[in-house]
């Protein structure tokens, strides 16, 4: 006992501070309905200000970590709480994507101005010894953590049961009309549970960052999704239990780590045990008790219209000049082709996730694992001589399994769940397994030599196969789609509900949909895996799937057209843009079109219009105007309406 006391000790402060990140989430997430993904960002964001007034500018700690969690995070909460308002009425696709692009743009914009390495972060808080616990030295900063913890969680019960603005918060998310009726505003309680939230997230930002002494924000911005799988605890309802599932995590991951030690191969153990807590409670949680809080907006049944002959002669014509185009590419490209050949071996990536997203209706955050284990695979298989078109297909069918196991929660879960699943798995499967043989392993990087036949080893010949194959899986999609399966999986996305009661079983066609995806994604990684011959874990960060998904959500409706636009806007403007914060600068702009336009798939600024019609009416003289009051007539008295 004593050898793991130290560890035990350790997890306590650390799963504290988890704690204390898993109360803000989950208070703003049952009093406004959204669940805020970027509530990392909001601790990486604090941290980032406690940084530049403390070490930047010379502030004294307490005044400046009292700005970074008062001044900003009510600054933060305002702000939160306004998006949210206007992601009442969106899909629960659009909330993930909206949060999601909070933290592309605190990761970006604090590249632009602090650069992509990591920080020094002194430690503030004082360390001096507090007291001796068998030999274990427990320093006052441990201590400060532990009794902040338990002070949030009792106070904030204690406000849920006590007060009538606890009270009122519980009920605002389901039934914001009854609160109404109390005589308390259902905006003022929402607005001050998100100041609440964030000024939590700010707090854990800065405890985390004093903890590890150094400012990484995509790190900090996505460490804190420790506190989704401590929101696991209490299925993200409940507050003290999320406190305690924070406790019991940072535990067991303290535990963990001396495991770890004495056994090398359980290295990562430790550091993946929040995301291990994530996707396992999410699979042994209740059903019914997974209920998405808030979602009143359901996707909109958007039925086929047949295309008119010009529509239909005009698609054609859009089609050829895409083919052409692409023929042309390594003719007037120049030494600009390798970018192509990266972003035209992207295709299918994007494609596989746009099946998922806007046909079936259902989230991943994990295409970017599927790709890595089709290069790994891809990789493997070359080296031990498998041919060369044999090899591809291995890659994406060794993918497929893969893909049925990140379907088993799909067959439970939905929506946010599902999402909240996938972005475990895919944080394990980066952190824990990309380290092993079989994937990447230890080397520098895998060999994966393109094929010699028909000159397709040169880069004209390897990106005339990428369209070939990129051109192939299009056709795949667009077959899935028009087809039987296609129509059942998009009556699931609609309403699996009225599915289940004309007897249909959608389990199948989840199963399969995720199948098909995970092929295509471990594909689009064999063809990422050959442009430059050799392939390492880096091009497979986990993080790189929320940009794919917020990507690829901005750029349109429609799967096949949305899929060239993302990989294209993701992949070619770094490239004829010579400044070193290019990237940087368009993952900004990712970011906040993610955020404008989840907000307007939920009706905010068709909303914004209308109230501003309405204020300037007397304006609307005129011919105009005059047939806009006869429309109106129209819809409220259609019999006094005179037609000539």
């Amino acid at each position: 006992m004593k050898e793991y006391l130290p560890f035990i000790v350790i997890g306590i402060i650390t799963g504290s501070v988890y704690g204390i990140a898993a109360l803000g989430l989950v208070l703003t997430y049952k009093t406004s309905g959204v669940f805020n993904f970027g509530h990392g960002a909001i601790a990486a964001a604090s941290a980032v200000v406690f940084y530049e007034l403390n070490v930047r500018q010379g502030w004294p700690w307490p005044v400046a970590a009292l700005t970074a969690v008062v001044v900003f995070g009510v600054v933060a909460g305002l702000l939160l709480e306004r998006m949210a308002a206007g992601l009442a009425n969106a899909t629960v696709a659009y909330r993930i994507i909206a949060t999601i692009g909070l933290i592309l743009i605190v990761v970006s914009a604090t590249t632009l101005k602090y650069g992509p390495i990591a920080k020094t972060f002194p430690t503030f808080l004082p360390n001096d010894v507090a007291f001796t616990v068998s030999g274990v030295r427990v320093g006052w900063d441990g201590v400060a953590t532990t009794v902040i913890g338990v002070v949030a969680v009792v106070g904030l019960s204690v406000f849920f049961r006590v007060t009538k603005l606890g009270v009122s918060m519980r009920a605002v998310v389901d039934r914001p009309e009854l609160v109404d009726l109390t005589g308390e505003s259902p905006t003022r309680i929402r607005r001050i549970a998100w100041v609440i939230g964030s000024s939590f997230a700010s707090v854990s930002g800065l405890l985390l960052v004093n903890t590890q002494q150094q400012l990484d924000v995509v790190l900090l911005a996505l460490l804190v999704v420790a506190a989704f799988g401590a929101g696991t605890f209490g299925a993200f309802r409940s507050l003290p239990l999320a406190y305690v599932g924070g406790m019991v995590l940072g535990v067991s991951q303290g535990v963990a780590g001396k495991l770890t030690a004495e056994n090398p191969s359980l290295a990562g153990l430790d550091t993946n045990m929040p995301f291990l807590f994530l996707f396992v409670g999410l699979l042994v949680i209740p059903r019914h008790k997974l209920v998405e809080l808030g979602t009143r907006a359901v996707r909109q049944a958007r039925p086929r219209r047949r295309q008119s002959q010009a529509a239909r002669a005009f698609n054609t014509a859009l089609v050829v000049a895409v083919i052409v185009g692409g023929i042309l590419v390594p003719h007037v490209v120049g030494t600009k082709l390798p970018t192509w050949t990266v972003a035209a071996a992207m295709l299918p990536l994007f494609l596989s996730l746009g099946l998922l997203v806007r046909t079936s209706g259902q989230i991943s955050l994990c295409q970017i694992g599927f790709a890595a284990i089709g290069a790994t695979t891809f990789g493997h298989m070359l080296g031990h001589g498998v041919p060369y078109g044999l090899a591809v297909l291995i890659a994406g069918l060794v993918a497929v399994p893969v893909g049925a196991i990140v379907a088993i929660p799909a067959i439970r879960l939905s929506g946010l769940y599902l999402a909240l699943a996938t972005l475990g798995f895919g944080i394990l499967l980066a952190q824990f397994f990309y380290t092993k043989e079989y994937m990447f392993g230890p080397s520098v990087s895998l060999s994966t030599p393109r094929p010699t036949f028909w000159n397709l080893d040169s880069d004209t010949g390897y990106f005339y196969l990428l369209l070939v194959v990129g051109g192939l899986a299009a056709g795949l999609v667009v077959t899935i789609e028009r087809s039987r399966l296609g129509r059942l999986l998009r009556g699931m996305s609609d309403s699996p509900a009225a599915l289940t009661m004309l007897g249909t079983s959608t389990n199948v066609a989840r199963v399969l949909v995720f199948c098909i995806s995970a092929f295509l994604a471990g594909v689009s990684g064999a063809m990422m895996a050959g442009v430059f011959g050799s392939v390492n874990r880096e091009p497979f960060n986990y993080f790189f799937s929320l940009v794919v998904l917020a990507v690829l959500m901005i750029m349109g409706r429609r799967t096949v057209p949305a899929a060239v636009l993302a990989t294209l806007a993701l992949n070619v403007p770094p490239a004829y843009i010579s400044d070193s914060n290019t990237s940087s600068a368009l993952q900004l702009i990712f970011g906040l079109s993610a955020v404008i336009v989840a907000l307007g798939s939920g009706g905010r600024f068709s909303a914004l219009v209308a109230a501003l019609a309405a204020r300037y009416e007397h304006r609307t003289v005129g011919p105009a105007g005059a047939r806009m009051h006869l429309s109106a007539r129209s819809i409220d008295r259609p019999e006094s309406v005179v037609t000539t």
